[in-house]
């Protein structure tokens, strides 16, 4: 069966992954003859330190622990290093030990990613909401949130606690157009949102039989009985209104011999919120 349904461009692309871009940076440190300017750093895990020669001399930046050490640095010269490692690094200068210096790297800013296992389905239908907080660590304890259409502001969904390399995973099933949120600690995901078709049935029961399924009422709405042509290409051979409950039941002229039969719901008619929709395909043989 194919399905070939449109969404607005604007929800493609937050359909699928969300999570928070950080950018490293870069500090510089200046060598003069008796002192490192500044002496001491404070930086994020994933930043760099330059550590440029402003002095006629030679100098080597050498840390305590063998973690790094600069080449022979003649005047003008530059050495970078990234560091990734929460923690504190001492280093002197290996050619005038007697001038050091240190660099704090903190933790990186806090951070959590939020995914949906898929960005489109049928009413009904669940999907599993996942991602992962970037300090890895079990324990932690993340709280999601939701926006169905139409709704003014979010709504807590559900607190969840991490596992092994700091996963979370939930599952929920949307009933309409529904953007969902992570949260942990200071750090918020971007918003990620799964589209919602209506659920159709068809079948035959003395004459063809129709119901629509969703998160609010389709009663009066429109739906199309279509038929494949000997073309490939499918064609509405009749429109017919849903009742109070959501449902129909009709008859439909056809041609003789076999016939593969679907039902089509518009998104204009499927209402804001929804997707549009076709049921499964039938086969029916007209004798004649």
């Amino acid at each position: 069966m194919s399905r070939k349904l449109l969404i607005p461009a604007a929800l493609v692309g937050c359909l699928l992954l969300a999570g928070p871009a950080t950018a490293a940076t870069t500090k510089t440190v200046s060598i003069k003859r008796s002192s490192f300017s500044p002496a001491t750093v404070s930086i994020v895990g994933g930043d760099s330190i330059r550590w440029r020669n402003d002095d006629t001399r030679d100098h080597q930046v050498v840390s305590t622990t063998g973690a790094f050490a600069s080449p022979v640095l003649r005047a003008g010269r530059t050495y970078t290093f990234r560091f990734d490692v929460a923690g504190t690094d001492r280093y002197r200068d290996a050619l005038n030990p007697s001038v050091t210096g240190t660099i704090k790297v903190a933790g990186p800013p806090p951070a959590v990613t939020l995914a949906a296992s898929q960005p489109q389905i049928d009413y009904g239908q669940k999907i599993t909401l996942s991602g992962q907080v970037n300090s890895k660590k079990a324990g932690e304890n993340v709280q999601l949130s939701y926006q169905p259409y139409g709704q003014a502001s979010e709504i807590v969904l559900a607190t969840v606690i991490t596992g092994p390399d700091g996963t979370f995973a939930y599952t929920v099933a949307p009933k309409i157009l529904t953007t969902y949120k992570a949260k942990w600690k200071s750090a918020t995901s971007l918003a990620i949102a799964t589209a919602v078709r209506p659920s159709i049935s068809f079948g035959r029961n003395n004459g063809f039989v129709a119901r629509v399924y969703a998160g609010r009422s389709m009663a009066r709405k429109q739906i199309q009985l279509q038929r494949l042509s000997k073309f490939g290409q499918w064609v509405t051979i009749k429109r017919v209104f849903l009742n109070l409950d959501s449902r129909i039941r009709f008859t439909a002229p056809l041609p003789c011999g076999a016939n593969r039969l679907r039902i089509a719901m518009s998104v204009n008619q499927a209402g804001a919120g929804y997707l549009g929709a076709f049921s499964r395909e039938i086969s029916y043989r007209r004798a004649c």
